[in-house]
């Protein structure tokens, strides 16, 4: 899916009429109609063979309004969904809400799930990353991550890139699915709306971003440039690499490297905290430039 379209199809979901949605009770957790959502975790490992489950009321408010991957059904516990009336309203017609009390939908997941709260959706056809990159505009910042191996990391990148206006997240083969379901939920649905890629095996990360016209910032605690000291090109990309071994080394010595200064003793930063504090500099650097050029 090219790029403009995600946010194209964001904006009709938007401004579409609240539908009817039909609501189906469960009272057997074996009942064939959810068996999409039984024993969760499993599933989580093995691939749903192009869907996702999202969780949670935020989650579940983005996949409805705001993303661009389709919504094919809902799991709802009974004490949950007289409070969920402004969410229902949302859910189009053609999509079934099942309705079930806590035990039922226990049984059904495989585990206490507290939230209460389940969603089935349908991947979108993601872009390929030279795609996403041609469509961004002339000013864009991008997040690259190669090996992000957690979940709970990926998630907080997404998060991040969301919160500081970023224009995509690239991943290599080795990072994490955005659409995991934990990951869904530590970026707080920021992982169905930023637009993301991956980059292909044979694709160099490096050669990728310069042909596109961005300069490429590599995060690491060895950098040469304080993070404080980075001064914002118009397209500039953040590249993180797994904690620990951190970024290649053919791709460190290629890219711009840069540093955050921390105390004496200590020189290591979570890597999605890392992306936050890159990611707000970079964007407040992008406000600096708008403000002089007016």
């Amino acid at each position: 899916m090219r790029a403009s379209a995600w946010l194209a199809t964001a904006a009709h979901k938007a401004v579409r009429e609240p539908p009817l949605a039909e609501i189906i009770d469960i009272d057997d957790p074996g009942d064939a109609r959810i068996a999409a959502y039984r024993d969760v975790r499993e599933r989580d490992l093995v691939g749903r063979q192009g869907h996702f489950v999202a969780e949670g009321e935020v989650v579940l408010r983005v996949l409805l309004t705001r993303a661009v991957h389709r919504t094919c059904s809902l799991l709802v516990t009974a004490k949950r969904f007289d409070n969920l009336g402004h969410l229902l309203a949302l859910v189009p017609a053609a999509v079934p809400v099942y309705r079930a009390s806590s035990a039922v939908m226990d049984a059904i997941v495989g585990f206490h799930i507290h939230r209460g709260i389940l969603a089935l959706g349908e991947r979108a056809p993601m872009p390929g990353a030279a795609e996403l990159l041609d469509q961004l505009p002339e000013e864009a910042l991008v997040v690259v991550g190669l090996g992000i191996a957690n979940h709970d990391n990926v998630g907080g990148i997404f998060r991040n890139a969301a919160a500081f206006g970023a224009a995509g997240v690239l991943l290599d083969g080795a990072s994490c699915d955005p659409l995991y379901r934990k990951a869904i939920r530590v970026s707080v649905g920021a992982s169905l709306i930023v637009p993301s890629a991956r980059i292909g095996a044979s694709e160099d990360v490096v050669a990728l971003l310069e042909r596109h016209g961005f300069v490429p910032f590599a995060l690491s605690p060895s950098g040469a440039t304080p993070l404080a000291q980075l001064a914002r090109p118009a397209r500039a990309a953040i590249l993180l690499g797994t904690e620990g071994p951190g970024l290649p080394a053919g791709v460190m010595a290629r890219a711009r490297t840069v540093t955050i200064p921390m105390a004496q003793g200590f020189d290591s930063l979570n890597v999605a905290t890392t992306s936050g504090i890159a990611l707000y500099h970079l964007s407040q650097a992008a406000t600096r430039i708008r403000r002089a050029g007016d």
